[in-house]
């Protein structure tokens, strides 16, 4: 195991006080979640991210390189991009910068410190048995959500968060609606894929599918300068 100190686990409420098989789950959770933010930092992996508006019959599908530096800052950049230009521009282009801005922005961590945990049981989902809790955010941030968390039951780390943004990460946007998979491998869970229904203001029901592999270790910290402009202005059209 790393060498990294971890902060103290979280106490709760008196009025919102879990059992003690709960607690220690949670626990369990935020400390496995600690390690795993280290290990995915200074990393890369390719991006492919499927948009469509489907009342205006319109699609587009960008290749992206993401980059995690060992600083934890998130960059994009799109290696090439098939499809309409407004899908690129007002979905993806929105899309990735919401991205980058929750991440550099440090949304809070999907904690006790910062949502309140439900506990619903030890579940069958997906042919999995998972623990499944309902979670609220404590305050509305940007990247906070209310909904679901799905913990794997052998290791506790998350399998699938899901549910509608807090607050919208803009104008454009009315609601956000998002589904997160995981794929734990060697004890982490790397991000598999993104589901996202987002209704606009202006277009109606917008559908995006974001998958992720080729997961590759950042030879040198990189990237640390480039902007989702910079990116999306490199992208071949």
């Amino acid at each position: 195991m790393m060498g990294l100190a971890l902060v103290p686990l979280f106490l709760w409420a008196e009025d919102d006080e879990p059992g003690v098989a709960t607690q220690e789950i949670l626990n369990k959770y935020v400390q496995a979640t600690q390690v795993q933010q280290q290990v995915l930092r200074g990393i890369t992996m390719k991006v492919n991210i499927v948009a469509e508006l489907p009342r205006l019959q319109k699609k587009g599908t960008m290749i992206a390189l993401r980059t995690i530096s060992r600083v934890g800052r998130t960059t994009y950049e799109a290696l090439g991009f098939e499809g309409d230009n407004t899908i690129k521009q007002q979905l993806i282009a929105r899309y990735l910068a919401a991205e980058t801005d929750a991440s550099n922005h440090r949304a809070p961590p999907i904690t006790p410190e910062f949502y309140k945990f439900k506990y619903k049981g030890l579940l069958e989902r997906e042919g999995q048995q998972v623990h499944l809790f309902q979670l609220s955010p404590k305050k509305k941030a940007v990247g906070t959500f209310k909904g679901e968390l799905w913990l794997d039951k052998q290791t506790c780390l998350p399998l699938r968060e899901s549910g509608r943004l807090s607050r919208n990460p803009s104008l454009f946007i009315k609601t956000f609606d998002f589904v997160r998979r995981y794929e734990i491998r060697d004890g982490i869970a790397y991000p598999k894929q993104t589901l996202g229904t987002v209704v606009t203001r202006i277009w109606g029901k917008a559908e995006m599918n974001v998958d992720y592999s080729n997961y590759d270790k950042l030879p040198t910290d990189a990237a640390e300068s480039t902007t989702v402009d910079d990116a999306l202005a490199k992208n071949p059209r």
